[in-house]
């Protein structure tokens, strides 16, 4: 039967698991797959694998209470193998690598941030700033533009929206960098420009989380700051 893995621990981490129970329908027993210095925690893995909230808060609560015990490698929700044997192979195949992103991440939680911007105080603020993008909507308003005036006033200010968000990415990630250990960048949707996780250690948490909320209070009114976690490091394993 196939077998899903749920997370990596060094074999000094406690592993308590009692209580807990892995995905599927009915829920399968949790068990453990050892090889050298590294333990893998595993279940049985149903024939269809969906993310449904039963299976994903199954899967979360085995990662927040291993985590709450000492240092976890947290695989994303639907990692599966073969067998415990295909298990073993890669905890011993990848020993090293997997050793060396649990000391990274000992002692730490992963916070994810995501920021948006009020859309139209950012297009209020390009008009009153640039003076190629206010004359041309002038011209649009007064009807002298002409038929190409729309389209040029709608190319500059995209490329204005994104320099601007991409100047603000770089500002918000550079203001809380020096309070965590790594960051990931990963792609923003919707209406954000920002969406990043931060490693923070878990001694520095106060002060990384009052440098956002200054930073939340120095944007103002018209950003979206919102910030995750603790969390299991998914990002960082």
């Amino acid at each position: 039967m196939p077998v899903y893995v749920y997370s990596i621990v060094a074999n000094s981490h406690p592993q308590r698991l009692n209580g807990l129970h892995g995905v599927g329908d009915p829920p399968s027993a949790l068990r453990t797959v050892q090889s050298g210095e590294l333990t893998a925690v595993v279940s049985d893995a149903p024939e269809e694998l969906r993310p449904k909230r039963r299976d994903l808060g199954a899967h979360q609560a085995v990662q927040e209470a291993l985590m709450a015990d000492g240092t976890v490698l947290p695989l994303q929700f639907g990692f599966t193998t073969t067998d415990d044997d295909s298990v073993r192979d890669v905890l011993e195949e990848r020993a090293e690598i997997y050793a060396e992103r649990l000391e990274a991440l000992e002692g730490c939680a992963e916070y994810h941030l995501k920021a948006s911007q009020a859309e139209e105080a950012l297009l209020r603020q390009i008009l009153l700033e640039s003076d190629q993008a206010r004359a041309l909507n002038e011209q649009i308003r007064s009807g002298t533009g002409g038929p190409e005036a729309p389209l040029a006033l709608g190319e500059l200010i995209a490329a204005e929206v994104q320099a601007r968000e991409e100047q603000l990415a770089d500002r918000i990630v550079g203001a809380l960098r020096g309070f965590a250990r790594e960051e990931r960048l990963s792609q923003a949707t919707g209406d954000d420009f920002l969406s990043v996780s931060f490693l923070v250690e878990l001694d520095n948490e106060k002060s990384f989380l009052s440098a956002e909320q200054d930073l939340a209070h120095e944007l103002g009114e018209n950003f979206d700051l919102r910030l995750i976690g603790p969390l299991p490091a998914y990002s960082f394993v």
